[in-house]
C-alpha cells in the first residue's frame, strides 16, 4: 500500500513498526495479533490498515526497511574511501555494529527463514548485498588486490562467513562486534587478498 504521508502519518507508521517488532521479537510473530499492536499503542484497527493491508505485510515491512537501514551505515562508513579493500573491511565492522545494535531483527530474520511467504524479501535483500559487495571485489580484482577469481563467489563468501559469524558471536555467544568483526576481516582478507596493496592507487 502506497500512500502519500505527511510527517505526523510518517511518524505514526514508524510508531506503528518499532512497536510491532518489538512484540514480534518478544512474543513471536504467530502468537502477536493486529489487535494486541493497536492496542499497545492505543489507537484503532483503522489506524493500522490505513498504513498496511495485513500483519504480514507489515512483517514484510520491518524485514524491508531493516535491510535498507543496514545498507544505508553500510554506505555511510565506506562513503569517500578508494581503496576497495578497506570498503570491505569498513563494510564488515559496520554491518557487525548494525548486528550487534539490532537484535530484535536477528530474532525475526531467525523466523522468517521457516516462513515460505518471508523468504522472497530476504532473498531481495541478500541479492542486493551481494551485489553491492561484488562491485567493491571486482574493483579490487581489476586493480590486483584480490586474487583473480568469480566476484560472485568471493561475494558470497563474505556475506556467507559474515552472517554465520554474526549469528554464533554476537548473537549467541554476545561477543564484541569490534572483536567478532577483527577476526571476520583476517579470515576474510587471508582467504582473497593478493598482498600487493601497492596496486590500491586508482587506476
Amino acid at each position: 500500500m502506497n500512500r502519500r504521508l505527511t510527517t505526523r502519518g510518517k511518524e505514526r507508521r514508524r510508531q506503528l513498526l518499532e512497536f510491532a517488532t518489538q512484540r514480534f521479537a518478544d512474543n513471536g510473530y504467530h502468537p502477536t495479533s493486529v489487535a494486541e499492536i493497536v492496542q499497545g499503542l492505543g489507537v484503532g484497527k483503522g489506524v493500522f490498515y490505513w498504513y498496511f493491508d495485513s500483519k504480514e505485510q507489515l512483517f514484510i515491512e520491518i524485514l524491508r526497511e531493516a535491510q535498507q537501514d543496514l545498507r544505508r551505515t553500510q554506505q555511510q562508513a565506506i562513503e569517500g574511501e578508494d581503496d576497495p579493500i578497506a570498503r570491505i573491511e569498513l563494510g564488515i565492522r559496520s554491518t557487525m555494529l548494525w548486528s550487534a545494535e539490532h537484535e530484535n531483527y536477528y530474532k525475526l530474520t531467525q523466523f522468517a527463514i521457516t516462513e515460505e511467504r518471508f523468504l522472497p524479501s530476504l532473498r531481495k535483500g541478500q541479492e542486493v548485498a551481494i551485489k553491492d559487495v561484488m562491485r567493491h571485489v571486482q574493483d579490487g580484482i581489476d586493480r590486483g588486490l584480490i586474487r583473480d577469481t568469480s566476484a560472485d563467489y568471493i561475494a558470497q563468501g563474505i556475506l556467507g562467513l559474515s552472517t554465520q559469524l554474526v549469528r554464533v558471536f554476537i548473537h549467541e555467544k554476545h561477543r564484541s562486534p569490534d572483536e567478532v568483526a577483527d577476526e571476520a576481516i583476517a579470515l576474510i582478507l587471508d582467504g582473497i587478498h593478493t598482498g600487493d596493496r601497492s596496486a590500491a592507487a586508482p587506476i
